[in-house]
C-alpha cells in the first residue's frame, strides 16, 4: 500500500512550513502529496510551486471539481502541471456539493454525476490532442480544436472522489483510481466494493484496474480524547453543514453506515448554528470509523489494517494535537513507508 500526504489548503499554517512539509514527504519517501480545493487556495498554483520544489513525488488534485471550470480548462491545466513536474501529476476529480459549487461558484449544482463521466471523456480526448467533437448530456463541443501544445503524458491518471453509490459505481467503470473520504473499512465488502464491482463489470474490465485511495484522517497523539476533540470540527461540519438537509452526500454516507438517527440529529444542530452542540453530539464510534487516532505505531497497525481491507494508497490527512511543526514532523518520520 502506498502512502501519501494531504496538506491544507488554508493560510492557517505559513506557507514555508507547507512546503517544507512537502519537501520532506518528498525526502521521506512518501508516493504522493494531495492539495484540496474548497475556498481557500486553488490547487493547481499551489500544485506548481510544490513541483518546483521538490524531486520524486507525485502531485495531485485531491481533488477539484468539476462544475468550477470547463473540462478543456481542466485538461489544459492537468497538461500544464504534467509538463512543469517531468510526468508526476495526478488528476483528482469529484462534483463537491451544493456549497461550494452553487453558494461560492454559482453554478447550478445539477447532474453531478453525469457531469464527471463526461469531463472525465473530453479530458482524455484534450490529452490526446485530438480534435475536440464531443455530443453529452452536459457539454456540446463542435469547434474541432486540439490541443496546442504537446502534453508529457496523453494518458494522466484521473481519480474520482465519489460517495454515492451512483458515484462509486462511475469511479469502478472509468476512473484510474478512486478517493473516497471518511471510508469505513468495516463497510468496505458489503457496502462499497460491490458498487465498484458494478462499475467495473459495466466496462467489462477487472477491479485489478482501479487504485483505491483512501483520504484518511490520522491524528497521532497518546491522548485518545483529544485525538477525537481533534476530528470533532470537520467532521461535524460535513456531516451536519457541507450541503441542504436534502443534499448532504457525507451525511447520507454516515446514515448508510448505520448512523440514522446520529446523523439527523448532528444535521439539525448544525444547521440551527449549534456548532458546539452538533460537535458534541458524535459519538466515539463515528469518529473512530474513520479516523485514525493514537500514537504512531498504533496508527501504522490501522494502517496495515485498510491494506488488509484492499486499500491500495492512503491521503493521510496528518494532525497532531496543536499542530506542533516539530511534532508534525516527527509523526512524518514515525509513519513513512519503510
Amino acid at each position: 500500500m502506498r502512502l501519501g500526504l494531504s496538506v491544507p489548503y488554508s493560510d492557517q499554517i505559513p506557507r514555508e512550513l507547507i512546503l517544507a512539509f512537502v519537501q520532506n514527504a518528498d525526502r521521506l519517501g512518501y508516493d504522493t502529496v494531495w492539495v484540496a480545493e474548497a475556498y481557500g487556495w486553488d490547487a493547481f498554483t499551489i500544485l506548481s510551486q510544490f513541483a518546483c520544489a521538490t524531486q520524486r513525488i507525485k502531485l495531485a488534485t485531491g481533488i477539484v471539481n468539476v462544475f468550477s471550470r470547463s473540462p478543456a480548462l481542466i485538461a489544459q491545466s492537468a497538461a500544464s502541471m504534467d509538463q512543469i513536474s517531468n510526468g508526476r501529476f495526478v488528476l483528482g476529480l469529484g462534483t463537491s456539493g451544493h456549497q461550494v459549487v452553487q453558494g461560492w461558484h454559482g453554478v447550478p449544482f445539477e447532474r453531478g454525476i453525469r457531469r464527471l463521466r463526461e469531463t472525465v471523456d473530453i479530458v482524455r480526448m484534450v490529452l490526446k490532442r485530438e480534435p475536440v467533437r464531443y455530443e453529452g448530456e452536459i457539454f456540446h463541443l463542435d469547434g474541432g480544436l486540439k490541443l496546442i501544445t504537446h502534453p508529457v503524458r496523453d494518458t494522466i491518471p484521473i481519480y474520482l472522489a465519489t460517495l454515492t453509490p451512483t458515484g462509486i459505481r462511475l469511479a469502478g467503470e472509468l476512473a484510474d483510481g478512486w478517493m473516497p473520504v471518511f471510508f469505513s473499512p468495516r463497510h468496505y465488502e458489503t457496502l462499497i466494493k460491490p458498487e465498484l464491482q458494478k462499475g467495473a463489470d459495466a466496462a467489462g474490465r477487472s477491479l485489478d484496474d482501479l487504485s483505491v485511495c483512501v483520504s484518511q484522517p490520522v491524528v497521532v497523539t497518546d491522548d485518545r480524547k483529544a485525538g477525537r476533540d481533534a476530528a470533532r470540527p470537520a467532521l461535524a461540519l460535513y456531516i451536519g453543514g457541507m450541503g441542504s438537509r436534502e443534499k448532504n452526500y457525507y451525511n447520507q454516507l454516515f446514515r448508510r453506515y448505520g448512523f440514522e438517527a446520529e446523523a439527523a440529529h448532528i444535521q439539525d444542530l448544525y444547521l440551527e448554528r449549534r456548532r458546539e452542540e452538533a460537535m458534541a453530539a458524535l459519538t466515539d464510534e463515528m469518529i473512530d470509523l474513520v479516523t485514525i487516532i493514537g500514537p504512531v505505531e498504533e496508527c501504522r497497525e490501522r494502517l496495515a489494517e485498510l491494506e488488509r481491507t484492499g486499500v491500495d494508497e492512503v491521503a493521510l490527512a496528518l494532525q497532531v494535537p496543536d499542530n506542533d511543526p516539530a511534532a508534525v514532523l516527527a509523526a512524518m518520520e514515525g509513519l513513512a513507508p519503510r
